[in-house]
């Protein structure tokens, strides 16, 4: 059977709330379907939700990571400098970004070519692992392959969110660790460049 690679070439950020909802935000300049947002939520209970802006968009990401309800809503995102904002279906967001440490400076080195190989992400996967629960590859799905390449970090130093307008409180830890896919974002809240790989059973 064929196999089909899908590239994802953007920023995920990661971060918890005082309400033990935590957030993950996708943001993808780049990616097979065009530019595109999507957020992934998991409650304090463990109910894991994906918004995303089209039916797609939904069914791709659904189709790797795993939730308990999936949404198709208006995905919007907007960067001023360090404040990020995103309005999404219920979900309205902000957080701010401060400077790069020496991690993030390092990952910037990293050419863009190199972190599209899998061979990178086999080379990664030792360091990331003494992040509790950050993979850079494995799957969540039968059939199913996915790899990560961290390009850039920064941390998140400040947020807010409120969902269904309930005030979902100051900014935490990503803890306890979410569960959409083979791993979890880092427990510190954070904005890393990525180029994500998916590769999946040909259609048809």
């Amino acid at each position: 059977m064929g196999r089909e690679r899908l590239v994802f070439d953007g920023w995920i950020a990661a971060l918890g709330t005082a309400s033990g909802t935590r957030v993950v935000l996708g943001h993808w300049p780049d990616s097979p379907f065009g530019p595109f947002s999507d957020v992934m939520l998991e409650d304090a209970g463990g109910r894991r939700t994906l918004l995303a802006p089209t039916a797609r968009t939904a069914a791709c990401i659904a189709g790797v990571y795993r939730f308990d309800e999936v949404r198709t809503a208006p995905v919007g995102v907007r960067v001023d400098g360090a404040r990020w904002e995103v309005a999404a279906g219920p979900l309205d967001l902000w957080f701010s970004v401060g400077r790069r440490g020496p991690l993030g400076l390092a990952l910037r080195a990293v050419p863009r070519p190199l972190a599209r190989r899998p061979a990178w992400a086999a080379l990664a996967a030792g360091p990331a692992r003494l992040l509790p629960g950050v993979r850079t590859r494995g799957s969540a799905r039968p059939g199913h392959r996915q790899w990560y390449a961290a390009c850039d970090l920064r941390r998140i130093t400040g947020a807010g969110a409120a969902l269904d307008g309930a005030d979902l409180g100051p900014l935490r830890p990503v803890l306890p660790p979410v569960r959409f896919g083979f791993g979890s974002a880092p427990a510190t809240p954070a904005l890393v460049r990525v180029v994500s790989t998916i590769e999946t059973p040909a259609s048809g």
